[in-house]
């Protein structure tokens, strides 16, 4: 414990020690960047690592020190530019897509409809939770028991099912 802290007032330390000093991190970061040749500016690697690109294409890699390190499992900048379509990728025309979104919503609409009478089935058998024991079950409290759990998950499967599909059809076109 005693180490951590000596650790952190030490860290403190050396970023308050930068900044009295007149250094900035920022002006440490673009100086270690011109002294790499960067052509773009650096990104976050880890830590205090930092990466850019030079002029050859080649990534450089360098450490700013006093630099106060990323959060722990924060991912490196990314650029935000999207890349363009090939010219020669195939296209789906409009009247195509919208038939296959067509067939897309009468699957899942089906198939709601199946999950929803189900559903109904499940909730009639599972009687809000106490359903009729069966013969073999009035003997064992345990069968009883057993199958009513069953009945609740066989319950609660069809109503998430229910619910993703009517999820996946208001996100259908």
């Amino acid at each position: 414990m005693r180490a951590l802290r000596w650790c952190l007032i030490a860290g403190i330390a050396t970023v308050a020690s930068a900044f009295a000093n007149g250094e900035s991190v920022a002006a440490t970061l673009a100086e270690k960047a011109r002294e790499s040749g960067c052509v773009n500016k650096p990104e976050v690697v880890e830590g205090t690592m930092y990466r850019c690109l030079t002029k050859s294409g080649v990534s450089s890699y360098f450490n700013v020190p006093g630099a106060v390190p990323a959060p722990a499992g924060s991912a490196p900048a990314r650029s935000s530019a999207s890349t363009p379509t090939p010219a020669g990728f195939p296209r789906v025309d409009t009247a195509t897509q919208k038939g296959r979104d067509d067939v897309r919503r009468k699957v899942l609409s089906d198939e709601l409809a199946a999950e929803e009478k189900l559903l109904a089935e499940a909730r009639t058998t599972y009687a809000d939770g106490a359903p009729v024991p069966l013969p073999e079950e009035r003997a064992s409290a345990d069968k009883y028991r057993e199958r009513i759990a069953r009945l609740r998950q066989a319950v609660s499967v069809h109503e998430r099912n229910v619910e993703a599909l009517k999820k996946e059809l208001q996100s259908v076109k």
